[in-house]
């Protein structure tokens, strides 16, 4: 049988300071295929390119992977300084609306890192542009040496609420997560639930209260050794089951199954 299909969404970089491409980390392909269970296929992040219309028709779930640029502050109706880094307007404009064509379809989506922050703003949410310059919290970024294995490594637990769907699926209030980002959330937008914090009390794990899909987003990077970790296992597990059962039902009952 052919796979339901998983768009990742793809981010723009410059190849040999030259050259523009669309790209996608090899660990989410590896995460959606081999863990989810589904067919990964990159979206180049441009409206010139793609519309939320042929996107939804085409793929069945989406994941909204991390990036170093960040989601521009006036997608949040605040001036964009240089606090909030780098941007990138084309993504905004196309992984923006589609979550929030997403949430009312009911189409399975995981948000990562960046993507938990879009769905955030995509719902009215606002923005915190550095979160180790506030009182009392931690680096949250990247380190800046090191192997993958240590910039990906596990560096703080993560508090979820007692029996919620987080608490659920992981089968613990706590569990271990790295962190690799620099903004995070400020004020949650509509229909957006915090399940998990960091010990600073950064907003780490989200989900869309009445959304009739998958939509669950987290701050850390998850596609990270998915297939053994045991906190990233069952995530994109659900996820994929969630894709699955979309595909199924003939894309929620929009196509006709064969």
């Amino acid at each position: 049988m052919t796979r339901p299909v998983v768009g990742i969404i793809g981010n723009a970089y410059l190849i040999n300071d030259q050259y523009p491409a669309h790209a996608g980390g090899m660990m989410n392909s590896e995460a959606v295929s081999e863990v989810a269970g589904c067919l990964p296929l990159l979206v180049p992040a441009d409206p010139r390119f793609v519309s939320v219309a042929e996107l939804t028709t085409v793929c069945d779930g989406f994941v909204f992977t991390g990036g170093r640029p960040n989601v521009h502050a006036e997608e949040y109706g605040e001036e964009h300084t240089e606090a909030h880094g780098a941007c990138d307007r084309a993504r905004d404009a196309v992984t923006l609306p589609l979550i929030r064509a997403l949430v009312e379809r009911g189409q399975p989506f995981l948000g990562i890192c960046r993507g938990f922050q879009e769905v955030n703003v995509a719902l009215g949410g606002t923005l915190h542009p550095e979160i180790r310059d506030l009182p009392g919290r931690m680096n949250h970024r990247m380190p800046p040496d090191g192997t993958l294995e240590e910039k990906f490594a596990l560096r703080h637990k993560v508090t979820l609420t007692e029996g919620g769907v987080f608490h659920k699926l992981f089968g613990a209030t706590e569990v271990m997560t790295n962190t690799l980002h620099g903004q995070g959330i400020k004020t949650p937008g509509r229909g957006v639930v915090i399940e998990g914090h960091a010990p600073d009390g950064t907003p780490e794990a989200i989900r869309v209260d009445g959304a009739k899909g998958f939509t669950l987003s987290v701050q850390w990077h998850p596609e990270w050794d998915a297939a053994n970790d045991p906190v990233s296992r069952p995530l994109f597990q659900a996820f994929g089951a969630a894709v699955h059962d979309w595909a199924g039902r003939g894309r929620g009952g929009m196509r006709q199954t064969a």
